[in-house]
């Protein structure tokens, strides 16, 4: 049998420390191991296109809203899971890349609203392509039926944690 390093690390724990519980080494190390390859992965993909994480994910929110593609800065921190001032930067850099325009919301002045410019969503268009296309490229070793079966056990455990640590937010990996 290959040698596999996580069932590696989890039999020297069993050897060095009887009775320690060493179950969750293989699904948790797995999980942040995929998690770095995935975002490492992503981030190559992203600046092969020109567009970082950040911009990517304001332009798929205002994109994902529908027609007219425009959302309150509030509402984008909201969808989003960022802070007011993180919106604030990424709709500024955006907005400077002619991604999108800000303006006031037609009848309530102190709220800002963002709306994707022409060229904003040709960037966006492309760049989905590109990142969903590696993706589905990437889990290729799965056949459909057994990334069905991944995505509910992982959506079962994603619900169980947070729901054990009381803390429902969902956030890139690596943000806190």
């Amino acid at each position: 049998m290959p040698s596999d390093p996580v069932r590696d690390i989890a039999a020297a724990w069993e050897r060095e420390r009887p009775g320690t519980p060493v179950s969750s080494i293989g699904i948790v190390t797995s999980i942040w191991q995929l998690a770095k390859l995935f975002g490492d992965d992503r981030r190559r993909v992203l600046a092969r296109a020109g567009v970082d994480t950040a911009t990517l994910d304001l332009l798929s929110v205002l994109r994902r809203s529908g027609a007219p593609y425009t959302l309150s800065t509030r509402e984008i921190g909201r969808r989003s899971m960022i802070t007011a001032g993180a919106v604030s930067q990424r709709v500024a850099r955006a907005e400077r890349e002619g991604l999108v325009a800000r303006h006031p919301a037609q009848g309530r002045p102190r709220t800002v609203e963002v709306t994707l410019t022409e060229t904003g969503h040709e960037v966006v268009e492309a760049t989905v392509d590109q990142v969903l296309h590696r993706e589905a490229e990437l889990l290729d070793g799965l056949d459909p039926a057994r990334q069905d079966q991944l995505t509910d056990l992982l959506r079962t455990l994603l619900q169980d944690v947070q729901q054990r640590l009381g803390d429902d937010r969902l956030t890139h990996v690596g943000d806190d």
